[in-house]
């Protein structure tokens, strides 16, 4: 689709914005390139200084231009998108009967930001505690069981910026036949938590995902450098076994100006119901 202006009579502000939006767009300005000074924008368009720096306010909102305090904005670098396709648990799954080396040359970051581990920074953190009622009714255990709680964060090693986030829950009864499963020192597992739920005899039968939208906290607009206005993705993901319990309930957060989700839905034939 062409650049198209703002077509009711518009403050100057709106204006100023509008021309550098289509400049970006038409690829007259390209990522990293400096914007014009707020002093420059109220020499061109006659208007006051608050008005120009009003008009890149809008385009940081657009998720078009960026800049902290004290630095001037530049048109917004993209950041590396993550796309979540239907078929990636599969994938995990037909990794866990390989080799160990097999396993370990490819995981989650490869799949979902088609990157190498080499360019991430990836931490994994264990904690212990009580179910609460929510969790505890999807497990179907008594409340206060004891879960083991993972957090996993992937940055980029260049800005330092979130790549990916999540708390995963498992019952500590039902790993605890591996005492290796219980220490996050072997992270990142090769063949990731279907692997891992492999090594005390359960096969996953399927994955459940829930998502919602929410809108980030400033911490959270800080880690994964979101322009204003932007929502995070909610996904909670259920992994149920094939004897039907749950086993696994894992929360994330994708944040939606980088993040693709990609389903496909096998329909059955007239004639096959």
């Amino acid at each position: 689709m062409d650049p198209q202006r703002t077509t009711f009579a518009a403050p100057i502000q709106l204006r100023i914005a509008d021309d550098l939006r289509i400049k970006i767009e038409n690829g007259e300005l390209h990522p990293g390139d400096p914007l014009p000074s707020a002093s420059e924008l109220a020499a061109q368009w006659r208007c006051s200084p608050s008005s120009a720096r009003a008009a890149t306010t809008l385009l940081k909102r657009q998720g078009l231009a960026e800049g902290t305090q004290g630095k001037p904005p530049v048109v917004r670098i993209p950041r590396r998108r993550t796309v979540l396709r239907q078929d990636v648990n599969q994938h995990e799954k037909d990794r866990v009967l390989l080799d160990e080396d097999e396993r370990r040359s490819r995981g989650a970051a490869e799949d979902t930001l088609h990157t190498a581990l080499d360019d991430l920074d990836f931490t994994a953190r264990y904690t212990r505690a009580p179910a609460g009622e929510d969790l505890a009714e999807i497990f179907g255990i008594p409340a206060g069981s004891e879960l083991l709680r993972r957090e996993y964060e992937t940055r980029d090693k260049r800005t330092g910026l979130r790549e990916q986030w999540s708390a995963s829950y498992i019952p500590v009864k039902l790993i605890e036949g591996n005492p290796a499963l219980l220490d996050e020192a072997n992270e990142p597992w090769p063949g990731g938590t279907q692997h891992q739920l492999y090594t005390v005899g359960i096969e996953i039968d399927r994955m459940e995902h829930e998502i919602t939208a929410t809108m980030p906290t400033t911490v959270e607009v800080q880690q994964w450098g979101l322009p204003d206005g932007v929502p995070l993705l909610a996904t909670r993901r259920l992994t149920v076994d094939t004897q039907g319990r749950t086993v696994e309930v894992s929360d994330a957060r994708y944040p939606a100006d980088r993040t693709e989700m990609l389903f496909s839905t096998q329909l059955a034939r007239w004639g096959e119901r």
